[in-house]
């Protein structure tokens, strides 16, 4: 029997199960119901779980039980109530850390749309890898496809809509966001929009504006870094977006990635009298790069894959490891790496990502989310059988134990999803396609 339970500030209080009761029938109240019976099943679920676990002579705390809550009221289908209550909860955490409710804050965290994609995730029934392997056994991964990429759709033209009203003064239109967050796809998406309108839309490429790979230094592994601002030649863009600015024509240089050198032409390009340059680049929000252009000329989109699952334990799955998979995918597809390549240097990404690139993400002028409810179980098929021997390899190497952790914590979260096997049923335009390939798009 559980008798106590452990408060966030540590005290350890008696066990009421009339407190879950009333918070459950409280977000029931909320969405128009009133069934207190209803409530105390729900609860009686959430003590049968909790009596199953073995605390080794301590307590549950508080947040296990709220999570714990949330899964009852979902596996039982009361998915409004559901809503409600995990939104109750949200806004508390939120009060809690002293910040302004759905909003930024100095951690750089986008509430607002944090709560756009968790609703969207309650309404649609896929707030868990639970619930994902029921849409995948009811036939119904479909559906989820669909309703998932008319969710990034309409993120696009929320986007669009906002730089829409600022094209008379726009020169460029700055598309970043960390590692395989689906910058490229949403820099054509917003191309063929603005065209519509008179536009022409000149695509930077900034990635072929890699210095050689060798003149990069390598760390303590023999791993280059280059996922820093530094391994672009920044002087180069500068020069060339004020050169386009101004009316020159600029020749691109061509940057191979399987053999890190830069080598030939890839395009020669002049701006239009109507055309407006688009940057599709992690680092495009760095000072150095669009340095000594006004800031009114400027419309900052920041795209990050603003997951709301939550894995067997309830706990939200880490965007990160959504961005390596599809990095692992696409370096394996297009790049020549193997993905322990792309695990072993993920480190590199994170610390670049937090250092450059997260911490402008207050300074954009909108943020698309882009991920995908269906994309798990797609990267599950293609990565999992992978990771085994991936973990046992990094698992006795003190120097890998970044990796390690990281393979180790990617199996377990495929653990609990389905597979996906069918991709033909991924729109030819998804922006998905620009990491398993067979998209209508060029990259």
């Amino acid at each position: 029997m559980i008798k106590k339970i452990v408060k966030r500030d540590g005290r350890i209080v008696p066990f009421d199960k009339e407190k879950i009761v009333f918070a459950i029938l409280q977000a029931a109240i909320a969405v128009g119901g009133r069934d207190r019976k209803t409530a105390e099943i729900v609860a009686d679920d959430v003590v049968a779980m909790l009596e199953k676990r073995d605390y080794h002579g301590s307590y549950p705390t508080v947040e296990e039980v709220q999570d714990i809550v949330e899964k009852c009221l979902i596996e039982r289908g009361h998915a409004k109530t559901a809503k409600a209550y995990i939104v109750y909860r949200y806004e508390h955490t939120l009060k809690r850390a002293g910040r302004q409710s759905l909003a930024y804050s100095r951690d750089n965290v986008p509430y607002h749309k944090l709560w756009q994609a968790l609703s969207w995730a309650v309404d649609n029934r896929c707030v868990s890898v639970d619930q994902l392997c029921r849409i995948a056994e009811k036939g119904d991964f479909g559906k989820l496809l669909e309703a998932a990429e008319s969710f990034y759709n309409e993120e696009i033209e929320r986007a669009f809509l906002k730089i829409k009203a600022r094209l008379k003064e726009l020169k460029i239109i700055i598309i970043a966001g960390p590692s395989a967050s689906g910058k490229t796809t949403t820099t054509i998406k917003l191309i063929k929009s603005l065209k519509v309108l008179g536009y022409e839309l000149v695509a930077l490429n900034i990635d072929n504006y890699f210095f050689d790979l060798d003149l990069h230094p390598k760390d303590s592994h023999g791993d280059y870094d280059f996922e820093t601002p530094q391994a672009i030649d920044l002087e180069l863009v500068n020069k060339h977006l004020k050169s386009l600015i101004g009316g020159e024509t600029i020749q691109i240089p061509y940057y191979d990635f399987k053999t890190g050198k830069r080598r030939g032409v890839a395009a020669k390009i002049t701006l239009p009298k109507n055309g407006i340059i688009l940057i599709d680049s992690l680092h495009g929000l760095f000072p150095e790069m669009t340095k000594g252009i006004p800031k009114n000329c400027k419309f900052g989109l920041y795209i990050e894959t603003l997951s709301q699952l939550k894995d067997k334990d309830m706990k939200f799955i880490r965007w990160t490891d959504v961005r390596m998979c599809r990095r692992m995918v696409r370096d394996m597809q297009f790049r020549n790496y193997d993905p322990l390549t792309t695990i072993k240097h993920w480190h590199h990404v994170r610390r670049s990502e937090l250092r450059y690139i997260v911490s402008k993400i207050d300074e954009v002028d909108v943020i698309v989310n882009s991920y995908l409810a269906y994309e798990l179980p797609v990267m599950k098929q293609r990565l999992a059988g992978y990771l085994p021997k991936y973990i046992k390899e990094l698992q006795d190497d003190i120097n890998m134990e970044d990796a390690y952790e990281r393979a180790l914590r990617l199996d377990r979260l495929f653990d609990g999803l389905p597979a996906w096997q069918d991709e033909s049923i991924i729109p030819a335009d998804s922006l998905l396609r620009e990491f398993i390939g067979g998209s209508t798009y060029d990259y």
